[in-house]
């Protein structure tokens, strides 16, 4: 069963080492592969495939809140935000 992060501001998150459950690979999500889906990225075991970390994305309110307590990724992607056309 894959472990869920609900807070994509926890720090260290990217490094943490994981074991999958299927074939016991052990390894950090950058060493796995990751699907994009609407709410969450889901990072599969490179070798069976099986899920091992849902990553849900970030609200608006926990992106500010974060960026309000300094988080550099956090304040990057309200910028890009506040840089987007907006429909009149």
């Amino acid at each position: 069963m894959a472990v869920t992060l609900d807070n994509y501001y926890t720090p260290g998150w990217r490094d943490q080492v994981h074991t999958c459950a299927a074939c016991e690979w052990r390894g950090t999500p950058r060493d796995m592969a990751m699907e994009l889906h609407e709410d969450e990225a889901q990072f599969d075991c490179p070798i069976c495939e099986n899920p091992i970390l849902l990553v849900v994305h970030p609200t608006l309110a926990q992106m500010q809140a974060a960026a309000a307590e300094g988080h550099p990724e956090a304040i990057e992607q309200l910028d890009i935000l506040a840089a987007a056309p907006r429909p009149d």
